[in-house]
């Protein structure tokens, strides 16, 4: 397939998964929206965390709340689980990578706070041990998934199901939802 062909079909496949996704999530996304003005009032925390690409946007989501999106305000609480390679590397060592986000949940969150797991795959092992640590601690749970929720979906008590089995489009939307949720949380208290 030649450059110009792929692009084209990439766009094109982008804007019909786009649409999708808004028809699909815009209810869940509002709801965690709201979910998350509540904890940041409250003086809780949002903590993300997820593998590879996952473990990317939640940095990168982590720092938007954390920095700024588009306003200048106080900092939101927000943490990525995917930051800290020493607490990384000693718990897949001692106690094996599935345990590397449960752990933290374990250390860092508390009842109040929001876990949100993203797995596009809905079955990432160590993002299913999170959030079960998660839901044990009384903390609330949110996955980002694509199509096929799996167990994420299972644990949450709002999930974020991109209508889509391509990985990259679930990628791109699971971006779009976690800037909704900085972009609702900022309006939200940018007003008081």
């Amino acid at each position: 397939m030649a450059p110009e062909e792929l692009i084209e079909q990439t766009v094109a496949d982008h804007i019909a998964v786009v649409e999708r996704f808004q028809a699909a999530c815009a209810d869940v996304i509002r709801e965690m929206g709201l979910v998350t003005v509540d904890t940041l009032r409250a003086g809780g925390k949002i903590c993300f965390f997820g593998n590879g690409g996952s473990a990317a946007d939640s940095q990168h989501l982590a720092t938007e709340f954390v920095v700024r999106f588009t306003r200048n305000r106080q900092a939101l609480a927000s943490i990525a689980f995917t930051t800290d390679t020493s607490i990384l590397t000693a718990c897949a060592n001692d106690f094996g990578y599935e345990q590397v986000f449960a752990r933290q949940v374990e250390g860092l969150c508390q009842p109040g706070d929001i876990a949100v797991g993203i797995s596009t795959s809905g079955t990432s092992a160590n993002v299913v041990k999170g959030l079960e640590a998660a839901r044990a601690r009384g903390v609330k749970t949110f996955s980002f998934t694509g199509e096929n929720v799996g167990p994420c979906g299972d644990l949450s008590d709002l999930a974020l199901a991109v209508p889509s089995p391509v990985t990259a489009r679930v990628q791109e939307c699971h971006l779009i939802a976690g800037h909704l949720l900085c972009d609702i949380a900022e309006a939200a208290l940018a007003e008081g």
